[in-house]
């Protein structure tokens, strides 16, 4: 990896000058100050802000990538990637994307400072960060992605059965009689590239049914987009009888709109959700969920990272596991099938 040296040689300036650029930018001419940023930026410099720490080895510091840290999923899977990092010998240090690419760089920029041995990282949405990423690999960091990967994705990852899990939640309301079906958000390869999304109108014409035009909306993994969502999806003429939450943060804000609004379920709107989160067995009547398997994922997680840094050779894994269903009272035939077998 380049150093402030190379920097320095590069743009034919003293490495105590180049240093200067990066401490006390002021103190240097216009002219000497571009031609250090000009070599900076060609080399793709990152300044080491623990160099003194890592001069006897390998650096015991990891660094996870949440998509949101006020997600109960993430901070379940940080706890016991944390644990098993420690039972390893590794420290921890958390960040979060907001699930942007973008907003990733800067973070993973962050990492690389406090040079890290690794990256556990929920990729967020876009391109930008690849190449960067790529950068940091090459340069010897270790790469796990989890609960997300983008198309082609060369690391490895441990992954929900995102495809299977939606099918099975489309299907066991269609078993119960329901044709009108809403997923809260709707496929968009930039802003909203989630398999759930992606899987869900596959999944209804499977069966021979269609999403309307008016169910379909692009929108955020996020408890107000959700809430919002479900109050413009309710005032629909002819509204869904059951929505599907992306995750358990979405289903608050869906349940947040319906109990506004006084509506009673199941009986007059099903709910089911991704995410066993603890509030989904304690409302009345308590929520159907698709159980993601947090611990287990953050295990195989940190054990494929340890493989990596291990040394050896490896080919990418990409590990997959299957979502539970959990039924509990909020879902039910809707209102108009069982006025019909009355």
């Amino acid at each position: 990896m380049p150093t402030i040296q190379d920097v320095a040689r590069l743009a034919g300036v003293s490495p105590t000058t180049a240093k200067r650029a990066l401490r006390d930018p002021d103190k240097l001419t216009p002219d000497t100050l571009a031609r250090v940023q000009l070599a900076i930026d060609q080399l793709h410099y990152e300044p080491d802000q623990r160099a003194g720490s890592l001069r006897g080895g390998q650096s015991s510091t990891i660094g996870l990538i949440l998509a949101s840290i006020l997600e109960p999923f993430f901070a379940q899977f940080a706890r016991t990637a944390a644990h098993a990092l420690a039972d390893a010998g590794y420290t921890l240090i958390i960040s979060e994307n907001e699930y942007s690419a973008q907003r990733e760089i800067e973070e993973l920029r962050r990492l690389y400072g406090q040079r890290v041995a690794g990256i556990m990282l929920r990729p967020g949405y876009g391109p930008q960060s690849r190449d960067y990423l790529a950068r940091l690999a090459a340069r010897g960091v270790a790469v796990v992605e989890y609960d997300y990967v983008h198309l082609h994705s060369p690391y490895p990852s441990v992954m929900l059965d995102n495809r299977g899990a939606m099918v099975q939640a489309v299907q066991y309301l269609h078993g119960l009689g329901h044709r009108d079906i809403a997923a809260l958000g709707t496929y968009h390869p930039v802003i909203h590239p989630e398999e759930r999304s992606r899987t869900f109108p596959e999944a209804m014409n499977d069966l021979g049914l269609t999403v309307p035009t008016e169910y379909q909306r692009v929108t955020l993994l996020t408890e107000e987009s959700a809430y919002v969502l479900t109050h413009e999806l309710l005032s629909l003429p002819r509204p869904p009888s059951a929505l599907i939450a992306l995750t358990g943060t979405q289903a608050i804000g869906a349940y947040r709109a319906i109990r506004e609004r006084g509506l009673r379920i199941p009986e007059a709107l099903s709910l089911i959700t991704f995410d066993n989160y603890p509030w989904t067995a304690l409302v009345d009547p308590p929520i159907t969920v698709l159980e993601q398997p947090a611990e287990a994922m953050a295990t195989a997680t940190v054990r494929q990272l340890l493989t990596q840094l291990g040394g050896a050779a490896v080919t990418p894994v990409h590990e997959v596991f299957p979502a539970r269903l959990i039924e509990r009272g909020s879902c039910a035939a809707p209102a108009a099938t069982l006025l019909s077998r009355a």
